[in-house]
């Protein structure tokens, strides 16, 4: 048993770190159509696969780099709660997922927000990463959520979030479904102070970030074959005891339905934000140029010199 324990299973763990080590390293990749691509012609093409058109998942940092102009941007710290707050286990401690999830994402929790510019106007835009605990949105979360809002509310930015999450956190219970009510609290201010609020879906958007802050953009985009839903579709199937369509949630079948505003092709996001961001902001202005409610016309000055 001691030679098993020392010099057997040791090798066998040397063999597989050397592997991952390497993987960092391969020049080529696959993709769901089947086809090996060489990883930087893919990466060229904005992460998605120039043979099927296929988007792939972004980090943050990937997503900021291809989004701002000039891949210039400012991350924005945030606040981070207390890391298990009701010690949750399952097969795993809560605890050591937070820290494999932040070590392969290189950051606190999925949710990072930055700031920049995008053709040229100043805007306040979040990422979700769905290597963190599969884009899971907790109370880190939702304070990084909430912290945006209010530095796209101080600076007046424009409000531009990429969505990209499973859901509510689980091994946060009904803290996370908290977050729920508190971003659509923060995106009603946004909306109070008369700033855009643009949500770009990306695969997959579906459970409580669905059926919360996602889906309150003033204008919502989403990525091309992206999975949009609140409940998955075998369950969805069970319950209503009918064969679902086969594009049932897709971007395409939600956008057709009314759900959606556009669905864009990723190379095209940042010129189509841009876009509209103009548009929303001119019509601001205009708004803001045609009160007038404090306007002193000729008829207010006859009835008032009437009443003296």
């Amino acid at each position: 048993m001691n030679w098993i324990t020392k010099f057997i299973k040791p090798k066998i763990e040397s063999l597989f770190r050397k592997k991952t080590a390497e993987s960092d390293q391969i020049l080529w990749t696959t993709c769901e159509c089947k086809n090996l691509i060489y990883k930087e012609d893919i990466q060229k093409n904005f992460n998605c696969c120039p043979k099927c058109g296929a988007h792939h998942k972004l980090s943050c940092v990937e997503r900021f780099k291809i989004f701002f102009d000039n891949k210039e941007y400012e991350i924005i710290d945030t606040p981070l709660p207390k890391d298990d707050p009701i010690n949750f286990v399952d097969t795993k401690k809560y605890t050591d997922r937070l820290k494999s999830a932040r070590k392969i994402t290189k950051q606190d929790d999925a949710v990072a927000i930055a700031t920049g510019k995008v053709e040229n106007i100043q805007v306040t835009v979040g990422a979700q990463d769905f290597r963190f605990i599969g884009g899971s949105f907790g109370a880190a979360s939702g304070e990084a959520f909430i912290r945006g809002v209010q530095h796209a509310i101080d600076n007046k930015n424009p409000f531009i979030f990429f969505s990209c999450s499973g859901g509510q956190r689980m091994m946060e219970s009904s803290i996370a479904l908290m977050q729920m009510s508190r971003t659509v609290l923060a995106v009603n201010e946004l909306k109070k102070s008369n700033i855009p609020f643009i949500v770009v879906l990306t695969n997959p958007t579906t459970g409580g970030v669905t059926a919360s802050w996602a889906m309150l953009g003033d204008i919502l985009i989403a990525e091309p074959k992206s999975t949009i839903g609140f409940a998955g579709r075998r369950v969805i199937q069970d319950t209503v005891r009918e064969t679902l369509p086969e594009e049932f949630q897709t971007a395409e079948y939600v956008r057709d339905h009314g759900g959606l505003d556009l669905v864009v092709e990723r190379k095209y996001l940042r010129s189509t934000i841009g876009t509209l961001l103009t548009v929303l902001l001119k019509k601001e202005e205009t708004q803001v140029n045609t009160d007038t409610s404090n306007v002193v016309t000729l008829d207010t000055l006859q009835t008032s010199s009437k009443a003296l």
